[in-house]
């Protein structure tokens, strides 16, 4: 039951996602090469902070490692 309504979720919110994707390359075809610059570094402007959370998760995960196996070895 579980799995069924995962899928079911999962396919509304493909939908979702082609909508949105529609909708703004509509706006970005109809305004000012301006506009779809800006659309374009904004879009570069949101994807840089997850990749930046997860540099950081992993930086601190590999110190909190490298810290513990020298107290190991103490």
């Amino acid at each position: 039951m579980k799995k069924a309504l995962l899928s079911i979720m999962f396919l509304f919110f493909i939908q979702m996602a082609n909508a949105q994707c529609a909708m703004c390359k509509a706006v970005v075809e109809s305004g000012k090469p301006s506009e779809a610059e800006g659309l374009n570094s904004g879009i570069l402007y949101l994807m840089i902070f997850p990749y930046i959370l997860i540099g950081v998760l992993f930086f601190i995960i590999i110190k909190y490692k490298i810290t513990k196996n020298k107290n190991k070895e103490i």
